[in-house]
Formats: C-alpha cells, sequence, structure tokens
C-alpha cells in the first residue's frame, strides 16, 4: 500500500535504498579522526587532533556546482559531477594554507533515484579522498512539483585547518613576486551557462556531436571533471615558500588573483605565455565574445594562480611537475604606491 508521503512525491524507502547503495563509497573517505559512521543527526570528528597545531584556525567553504549538473543530466551520466563539487569546496580552502578535513553535501531532486543518487555520491566520495578529506555527512532531499522528476541541484560546505602564523594571502605578497600559472582541465565548474547558450542553444550543437579539435564529443569535454588540487597545494607549501594562491573560477583570472593581491601591488600578466585550450577558443569564436568577456568569465586554462618569490619558482615547478601538474610563469608583481591591488594581462595568446 502507498503512503500518503509517497503519494505526494516522496519515496522515503527509495531514500533509504540510496543510503545503502552509498555507504561503501562514503567508508572509503574516512579519516582517522571521524567519530561514529553515516545515518545519525550529525557527523563527528575529533577535534583533539589539532592538538598538534600551535594555534589552530579552522576555515570553512560553501559551494556548489552551477549549471554543469544540467550536462550531466541531459548525458545521464552522474558519477563525475562530485569531483567538480569538491573541486569547487576544497580548492576554495586550500588557497588559504588550510588542510580540508572534512566535507558534507546536499542532494536536492525531483526525484531519488537511489542508483543515481549512489553515483553522485560516489564521484563526491572519490574526490574526498583525492582531496584528503573525509564525507562527513550529507542530506538528500526530494523536492516533487518544485523540480522536475529527473532534475536535482548539488552543493555542500568543508572545513579545514591551519596554522594561524602559515596563513596565506595579501599580507605576505611582495612586488618582486612572480606569479605561477597552473593548468585547469578544462572549464572546471564555472561559466556554463554562457557556454550552453552559446554552444547548445545559439548555435544548436548536439551533446553527441564530435568536435574534431577537442578529440571527443561536445557533451564529453563539457563534463571533463574539475582537477581537484588539495593535496597537490598542500605539497606545494610544504616544499617551498608560497605567499599567496588564487583560485581561478567565476569571474577569471584577473578577477580571482586581485583578492589575494594587497593594496600597492600591480600584477601583470603575459598571454604569449600559455595557450587556451580548443574548449575556450571555440566558445569565443562561436560566440562572437570579446577577448575581455571571456577571461571575465572562465578561466581560459588556467585553474590556479599561485604568487611567490621568484627564487621559489624553480623548486614550485619541480613539485609540480612530479604531481603530474602543468605550470609556466604568467607574470610577475611590482610595486604600485598609492593604487589599490590590480591586475593586467597583456600580449596575445599563443596559437594553438
Amino acid at each position: 500500500m502507498t503512503s500518503a508521503y509517497a503519494a505526494a512525491g516522496v519515496d522515503i524507502e527509495a531514500g533509504d535504498r540510496a543510503v545503502e547503495l552509498m555507504k561503501a563509497h562514503v567508508a572509503a573517505t574516512r579519516r582517522p579522526e571521524v567519530l561514529g559512521g553515516l545515518g545519525g543527526f550529525a557527523g563527528f570528528f575529533d577535534a583533539s587532533a589539532l592538538a598538534r597545531y600551535e594555534h589552530p584556525v579552522l576555515a570553512t567553504s560553501t559551494d556548489g556546482v552551477g549549471t554543469k549538473v544540467a550536462i550531466a543530466q541531459a548525458l545521464d551520466v552522474h558519477d563525475t559531477i562530485g569531483w567538480d563539487l569538491i573541486g569547487m569546496l576544497v580548492d576554495d580552502l586550500v588557497v588559504t594554507g588550510a588542510e580540508p578535513l572534512f566535507v558534507t553535501d546536499y542532494i536536492a531532486c525531483g526525484r531519488v533515484v537511489p542508483e543515481r543518487i549512489a553515483a553522485i555520491v560516489k564521484g563526491i566520495a572519490e574526490a574526498c579522498a583525492a582531496a584528503g578529506a573525509a564525507l562527513l555527512g550529507g542530506e538528500t532531499a526530494e523536492h516533487p512539483g518544485l523540480l522536475h522528476p529527473d532534475e536535482y541541484d548539488v552543493a555542500g560546505a568543508t572545513t579545514g585547518v591551519v596554522e594561524k602564523s602559515r596563513i596565506l594571502g595579501p599580507q605576505r605578497v611582495r612586488g618582486g613576486d612572480v606569479v605561477l600559472g597552473l593548468a585547469s582541465s578544462g572549464l572546471h565548474s564555472n561559466g556554463y551557462s554562457l557556454v550552453r547558450k552559446v554552444l547548445l542553444t545559439d548555435a544548436g550543437w548536439a551533446l553527441e556531436r564530435h568536435v574534431d579539435d577537442f578529440g571527443k564529443t561536445l557533451g564529453e569535454e563539457l563534463l571533463t571533471p574539475t582537477r581537484v588540487y588539495a593535496k597537490d597545494i598542500l605539497a606545494l607549501i610544504e616544499a617551498c615558500e608560497v605567499h599567496a594562491i588564487s583560485h581561478i573560477t567565476g569571474g577569471g583570472l584577473a578577477n580571482n588573483l586581485v583578492r589575494v593581491l594587497p593594496e600597492g601591488i600591480a600584477v601583470t600578466l603575459d598571454r604569449a605565455s600559455w595557450t587556451p585550450a580548443p574548449i575556450f577558443r571555440t566558445v569565443q569564436a562561436v560566440g562572437g565574445i570579446s577577448q575581455p568577456d571571456i577571461e571575465a568569465t572562465l578561466n581560459m586554462g588556467v585553474g590556479m594562480a599561485v604568487v611567490l618569490p621568484a627564487d621559489s619558482v624553480a623548486a614550485a615547478t619541480d613539485v609540480l611537475t612530479a604531481r603530474g601538474i602543468e605550470s609556466w610563469v604568467l607574470g610577475e608583481a611590482r610595486e604600485a604606491s598609492g593604487e589599490g591591488a590590480s591586475v593586467v594581462l597583456r600580449g596575445t595568446h599563443t596559437a594553438g
């Protein structure tokens, strides 16, 4: 017999099945500090582990995936979108110098399909493990009448810890510092409203369309998971002196880099130092988008920008190369007394 709640569109039994299917994925993210298991009212993390810090400072970040979920839903591929969520969360955190400790997630859907929810959580859990963070808990909310049955949205929050004396940021940046670019894996999880409008709506391209420049279908390119840099960044700041790091997300390179610069510091970046991947050039060409406009929306192939002393560049490059991260010198900082912080891009990208 169907319950009144199920008749209203909320299937509690389906939710329970989803939890059973995701348990093994969540367990794979467990850290020694985690107490208890999945299914309680709250997740527990043993804070006595912070006793090794002289002055521990907690850092927290909240984010979502944005309209990239529409691509996952259209392709019926749900086990990579979790990488995008975790990339948006832990990499906002780690740029302060903080180690991600745990994550909680929130999935809102029109209808709970246990296998679909479990696939989403599988991606979240895999990315958490790659970042060294425990997936401590979460919520799956069924919203019939608010979302269509096959629609969902994903968001989350993360907490980390950093020694107060080692917090990275504008207070460390000096004239003469160098800006190192770290390659992105693609669009990551920002600018999809523009990309979808240009390629899908206006140009009428199908997600199944094979694009020679990409070497894959459009859908496969658009669903490329966000690179999760957390362990790479932690290894970098452990190995050499770093002053500040910017996670290049919504708003693009200049708008995010300026957030970690103090007043009186101006940075000039050289476009000729790198070649954006074909997806960026394609969106710009098909949409007839100006250079300033595209640079204020997409990451243009730069996932992180690291500000560090010139004498740290060689060591930093070695660390990143050993970890499979392409990096290059983007530009440098100079003192600009009496001015606010600024970032300027000059030159032209080299041809791909």
